[in-house]
């Protein structure tokens, strides 16, 4: 008798739990309905005042790090070492929209290094030598003609800041027309463009006229920041002088803007390509020419930690 008793109490309890939860989910319900109502009507002003003029401003980066040491690690082929890789990326940019005319302004970093020391080997280096080193800044000023038209100005600034400061350095300016179809997307055109060219070995840069293309998509979606930035030049001396760059960067935000980042990036200079040949290859041709060049997609990837602001 005692048993059923307790089996009795044990499923009228349940019915009752049963019950209760299904009150608080139909009491919770019109709740949830009324957060998602507030939270459209919240979003929809906000993007009226992103439709203001004036500035907008933001970044957002990504950090990726691997350090490790042995001692007397014998199944390593030095067990004695230490290793280790570094990276950090940062995107920003500093918008001016107005009615009449914009000023957009962005830079990307892109910095890595990397440490491979052998403990027994007195030679061997200890420091965290520079891998990928990107630096690009840019400004872009607009006159506009129409909600989708502007005459424009741009300068960019490409370069390394590791180990070799504008050895080279890039510098295009040039004046012509960007398109704006989306707010987020900017796609410039100026066929009137000179690609200024700094470095130390005049053998295989050289500076000419060209045309500038550049074409960048900046936005963000709920935690999700993204930004893909296409610069190309087409030189009218010489093909073998035109470049592009392809830059794409991811950022996922899951706490207090802190989350997951990715970022890789595609070049095609073969104005590089014949300075690594001529000076900095394992086996270095300095009387190598453009003819002699595998003019390969150079590239890079990180990922890591990523914080946004």
């Amino acid at each position: 008798m005692k048993k059923l008793c307790i089996a009795i109490a044990m499923v009228l309890g349940v019915a009752s739990f049963a019950q209760t939860k299904e009150e608080l989910q139909a009491k919770q319900a019109p709740k949830k309905d009324s957060i998602a109502k507030l939270q459209g009507e919240v979003d929809a002003i906000q993007a009226q005042i992103d439709a203001l003029p004036g500035w907008r401003t933001g970044a957002f980066g990504t950090i990726g790090a691997n350090i490790q040491g042995f001692n007397d690690w014998y199944s390593n082929a030095a067990p004695n070492s230490s290793t280790g890789n570094i990276g950090v990326t940062v995107n920003g940019f500093a918008n001016l929209i107005q009615d009449k005319y914009f000023w957009r302004n962005s830079a990307n970093v892109n910095l890595a290094w990397v440490k491979n020391d052998n403990e027994d080997d007195p030679n061997d280096s200890e420091d965290f030598d520079g891998t990928t080193d990107v630096f690009t800044i840019s400004s872009l000023y607009g006159y506009r003609l129409s909600d989708k038209w502007a005459i424009s100005t741009l300068g960019e600034y490409r370069t390394s800041i590791i180990n070799n400061f504008n050895d080279p350095g890039f510098l295009d300016l040039g004046v012509g027309a960007t398109w704006t179809p989306l707010e987020n997307l900017v796609v410039v055109i100026h066929p009137l463009n000179y690609n200024f060219v700094f470095a130390d070995n005049d053998a295989a840069f050289d500076s000419s006229a060209g045309a500038k293309i550049v074409a960048d998509y900046t936005d963000k979606l709920g935690p999700v920041n993204f930004k893909s930035n296409l610069s190309t030049f087409q030189s009218y001396k010489e093909g073998d002088l035109s470049n592009w760059t392809w830059i794409n960067s991811f950022g996922y935000t899951f706490w207090k803007g802190i989350g997951l980042g990715f970022e890789f990036g595609l070049r095609g200079n073969k104005q590089e390509a014949l300075n690594n040949l001529q000076t900095r290859a394992v086996n270095p041709n300095p009387t190598a020419t453009f003819g002699d060049v595998d003019n390969k997609v150079q590239s890079y990837w990180l990922f890591g930690i990523n914080y946004s602001l």
